[in-house]
């Protein structure tokens, strides 16, 4: 199993560009940073698309942009072009149960209440497939997560989920290349 999509899930434009839903965009946009590749918009795709290649394969980076809760139309829509499968697809996302600072590897489960993940579940017919999950931590009031989703973390809080993306950013060969346990093991390590 290798992966050959990677997907940041998040809402497009300016006034949501800062928000803790939108750390998928930050990652792939560090991504293709990292490997030089430029995102363009894709209407065929609902979303903007970047090719780039790490340790010799071709993959693709995809933000929807079709907003969060409607990700997986952009998603089966480039999916089905390229004839992927859910299970060469990894989807980056804020998780509110884990802390700031701390990013997860996945292979599998539901969508915790996630709406990006639960259209993606929806068009892709699947729940098999893989999820980077980067902490942003929990309002602490279930009434509050709208709320704390939709503004940017504090400065503290932004410099954890920084180093959190970097630590994901390190592993990202291991998990395109399909070693997802070293990756795991690497990430889930981390003090």
């Amino acid at each position: 199993m290798t992966i050959k999509l990677i997907v940041g899930l998040g809402n497009p434009g300016k006034d949501y560009q800062s928000h803790r839903h939108n750390v998928g965009f930050w990652f792939c946009e560090a991504l293709a940073h990292l490997y030089a590749g430029n995102f363009k918009k894709e209407a065929r795709f609902f979303g903007e698309v970047a090719q780039i290649n790490i340790s010799g394969r071709n993959v693709q980076l995809l933000k929807p942009t079709t907003f969060m809760n409607c990700s997986g139309q952009s998603i089966q829509s480039i999916a089905n072009f390229y004839q992927i499968n859910a299970d060469e697809i990894l989807v980056v996302h804020d998780e509110l149960d884990i802390n700031p600072g701390i990013a997860k590897i996945k292979s599998d489960g539901g969508h915790g209440g996630h709406n990006g993940l639960r259209d993606t579940i929806k068009a892709l017919g699947a729940k098999i497939f893989h999820r980077l999950r980067i902490g942003i931590g929990h309002p602490s009031d279930k009434s509050q997560v709208a709320n704390f989703v939709l503004h940017a973390p504090s400065k503290g809080e932004l410099e954890k989920i920084q180093d959190a993306l970097g630590d994901s950013l390190q592993v990202i060969e291991d998990v395109i290349n399909g070693n997802l346990d070293k990756a795991m093991k690497t990430l889930h390590t981390k003090e």
